[in-house]
């Protein structure tokens, strides 16, 4: 009995290996090349669960979907002889899985295919055009805020684009497309990433943008040292003005006060002049005499008249 039970469950569990080696599923993201012996018998791209013969029948699986190509930056060389560095990325499929078995057996032998066809079709096509054409897609001004820049870019003379950078791109696409064909493979974009120029014209680059940075900031600067000698000159000649202004209003305030002041004077001297000549003599001395002052006068003098004991009896 227990070598039967042994006997079954080794039965059952090779009928499930034998079961799950029979099955196999297709997904909407995947096609089937069903080979027997090594050879391709059939492409299968319907979803749905299939049926094949263990261990003779192999089934397989190629992605469906869009795949994606992005290598390291490559030199290239455009017309008008400038080196250019391109980071270059691309879009594709496999649209005959069973010429794709064939030719380049899996992923990675597509990607080393596409990395010479790709390459090999960008660098003819940026060949053919300049180099500005590879870097911009139309001859559209490109618009800045800084007056100065402004003034730069319409002195500047622009080199004209005749194609552009979107239909070099279209037909590096259709030229990669046309070769990656008899792969199996539809090459359905191709774009660039990144352009960069070469270490010796990047520091070049640099160098003019920071100087013609230093020159707009100089300009600035002398504009603005301009703009404050203008608005010191004008505070200065308004401060002149009120000033006069402010003395002239002062002086005829002063000169209407003084006129009253001896209007009233004339009236209190006529009422009683020798009153009026002692009030303005105490006047004097108490603006002229402090308690450490010593003055010299004669004894007739009209300011000592009030500072002798007789004179000063006679007045009480």
């Amino acid at each position: 009995m227990d070598k039967l039970r042994i006997f079954e469950f080794i039965v059952a569990i090779i009928g499930l290996f034998t079961l799950n080696s029979a099955l196999y599923t297709v997904d909407e993201t995947n096609q089937v090349v069903l080979t027997q012996l090594g050879k391709p018998i059939k492409v299968i791209r319907e979803p749905g669960l299939y049926i094949k013969i263990p261990f003779i029948q192999k089934a397989n699986k190629f992605e469906d979907r869009l795949l994606g190509y992005d290598v390291e930056a490559r030199r290239c060389v455009t017309k008008d002889k400038k080196y250019i560095f391109l980071n270059n990325y691309a879009r594709w499929r496999i649209v005959d899985p069973l010429l794709f078995m064939k030719t380049v057996r899996n992923e990675s032998g597509a990607q080393a295919r596409l990395d010479d066809i790709i390459y090999a079709a960008v660098r003819a096509e940026v060949g053919r055009y300049d180099l500005m054409d590879t870097l911009r897609t139309s001859n559209r001004e490109i618009l800045t805020a800084e007056p100065a820049l402004e003034e730069e870019r319409t002195k500047r003379v622009v080199e004209k684009i005749e194609v552009g950078r979107e239909m070099i791109m279209r037909a590096a696409t259709k030229q990669s497309n046309k070769i990656a064909k008899q792969y199996g493979i539809k090459v359905v974009d191709v774009r660039i990433k990144r352009a960069d120029l070469p270490e010796a014209n990047t520091q070049a680059v640099f160098s003019r943008m920071k100087a013609e940075r230093n020159r707009i900031a100089s300009k600035y600067i002398s504009e603005g040292e301009g703009e404050k000698a203008k608005i010191l000159g004008d505070m200065e000649r308004d401060l002149a003005r009120i000033r006069a202004e402010a003395y002239k209003r002062a002086q005829g305030i002063k000169g209407k006060a003084d006129a009253i002041a001896t209007r009233i004077y004339a009236e209190a001297y006529g009422q009683d002049p020798d009153f009026f000549n002692f009030l303005k003599t105490l006047e004097t001395y108490k603006e002229t005499l402090t308690k450490k002052t010593t003055i010299v006068v004669p004894l007739d003098s009209k300011f000592f008249k009030y500072l002798t004991p007789e004179k000063a009896s006679t007045n009480k």
